[in-house]
């Protein structure tokens, strides 16, 4: 079967499902478009930042999406591509999609407050503690091995490495680092201010690829897998208690274009 034939069917699949189960999801919770988000109503500037629609789906499609082009292409190779293609499409209308527009409902009727405070509020607090540990192995065993493989991807000196191998590292490394201090310029001149809808996207569109260009063209940053574990081990960690508005956001919705 063509692919594109494939990719047009799935694509099809999944706007009917956003449009008939999705919006028989939000009629039976209740959902109000028009009730204000807790992000106006607890603004503060670091954790609680009114966005815009576009820039809010970026940031979730990018964090829900992110591991798909490197997920799927492994499980592929397991499983082969017709249960793949399956999963993704059943799974996520009735499984994946659910559980992410759940989750995000939920914290929203509840101030924003993340899951564990959800379960401790609802349930009691032995099933918060319970979950807490869940999610802390989890998110271990997530940080480790994306650290790896992203460290893997950047790194130079690697054993059997070719020289058109080292090449792509450095390569795909800067055009990283850049993305990152793109993402933050972005986070900083767009915070508060008003900036139309086509004049967002288009110079965010605009500066991707600059970005992408210059770090293709001069892949000036060449470390070895150890010093880019011990530097993604830090932008973890002040990625986790940055202001959203400052990186992740930003990063996540300029990223989206790419996914």
């Amino acid at each position: 079967m063509n692919a594109l034939v494939i990719f047009l069917v799935g694509a099809a699949i999944i706007v009917v499902g956003y449009l008939t189960y999705g919006r028989w999801l939000a009629k039976q919770w209740g959902i109000d478009p028009s009730r204000p988000t807790p992000a106006h109503e607890l603004e503060d500037g670091v954790d609680f930042v009114p966005s815009k629609p576009y820039v809010v789906l970026g940031h979730h499609f990018s964090s829900i999406a992110g591991a798909g082009p490197i997920n799927g292409p492994i499980q592929a190779s397991v499983f082969g591509w017709v249960p793949v293609l399956l999963w993704i499409l059943i799974g996520g209308i009735f499984f994946g999609a659910v559980h992410d527009f759940g989750s995000l409902f939920a914290s929203l009727r509840h101030k924003g407050r993340s899951l564990a405070a959800v379960i401790d509020e609802n349930i009691d607090h032995s099933a918060k503690r319970l979950f807490c540990i869940f999610a802390y192995l989890t998110l271990i065993l997530v940080v480790a091995a994306f650290a790896s493989i992203v460290a893997n991807t950047f790194a130079v000196g690697l054993a059997n490495q070719t020289e058109a191998s080292a090449l792509a590292n450095r390569q795909t490394a800067m055009i990283s680092i850049l993305f990152i201090a793109i993402a933050i310029f972005w986070g900083l001149v767009t915070k508060g201010r008003q900036i139309s809808d086509a004049t967002n996207i288009i110079s965010a569109i605009v500066m991707i690829i600059i970005v992408v260009s210059l770090g293709y063209n001069i892949p000036v940053i060449s470390l070895d897998y150890t010093t880019w574990m011990l530097i993604l081990g830090v932008y973890v960690l002040v990625a986790s208690v940055a202001p959203v508005w400052i990186l992740l956001q930003p990063r996540d919705y300029l990223s989206s274009y790419l996914l």
